[in-house]
C-alpha cells in the first residue's frame, strides 16, 4: 500500500517518541490501530456489497440467457411440420373435372431449321504429308572439349 521500509518506520518510531513522549506513546499507537481496524472493517464491507451487486447483476444476464435457450428449446420442428401435413389433409378436395380443366396444355412442338442454309462450308484443314509429318534432326555444333584448347 505505502512504500514504507523499514528504516523509515525506524526514524518515524524515534520522531513519535521524542515528539510525543514515552507515556503517551502506548495509547497514541493504540488508537491508531484500533483506527486501522475501523477503516479495513469498512472497506471489506464496502467490498462485499460490490461483490453482491455483481453477482446479482450477473445473475440476471444469466436469467435473460436461460430464458432465451428455453425459447429456442421450446421450437419444435416436428410439431410445426405435423401441423403442416394435418393443414394439407384437412384442406377441401377439388373435383377432378376442375383439376383437368386447369392442367396446363401441352407446347407445340417446334419445327427445326437448318442453320447451315446460305452458309459456305469451312475449308478442310491441310493435311501434312509423311516426309513433311518428320520432325528434321537438330544439327549438331560443334563442342569446346574437343582437341587443342
Amino acid at each position: 500500500m505505502f512504500d514504507i521500509g523499514w528504516g523509515e518506520l525506524l526514524v518515524i518510531g524515534i520522531v513519535a517518541l521524542v515528539v510525543i513522549g514515552p507515556k503517551e506513546l502506548p495509547a497514541l499507537l493504540r488508537t491508531l490501530g484500533q483506527g486501522m481496524a475501523k477503516l479495513r472493517r469498512m472497506a471489506a464491507e464496502f467490498q462485499s456489497q460490490f461483490n453482491d451487486a455483481m453477482r446479482e447483476a450477473e445473475l440476471e444476464e444469466l436469467k435473460k440467457q436461460a430464458e432465451k435457450l428455453t425459447e429456442v428449446a421450446s421450437y419444435n420442428p416436428i410439431d410445426k411440420a405435423t401441423e403442416e401435413l394435418q393443414a394439407a389433409i384437412d384442406k377441401p378436395v377439388e373435383p377432378a373435372s376442375t383439376v383437368a380443366a386447369e392442367a396446363p396444355k401441352p407446347e407445340p412442338e417446334l419445327e427445326p431449321v437448318k442453320i447451315s442454309e446460305g452458309l459456305e462450308p469451312l475449308p478442310e484443314p491441310a493435311q501434312k504429308t509423311a516426309a513433311e509429318a518428320k520432325p528434321e534432326p537438330a544439327e549438331s555444333a560443334p563442342t569446346s572439349g574437343g582437341k587443342g584448347a
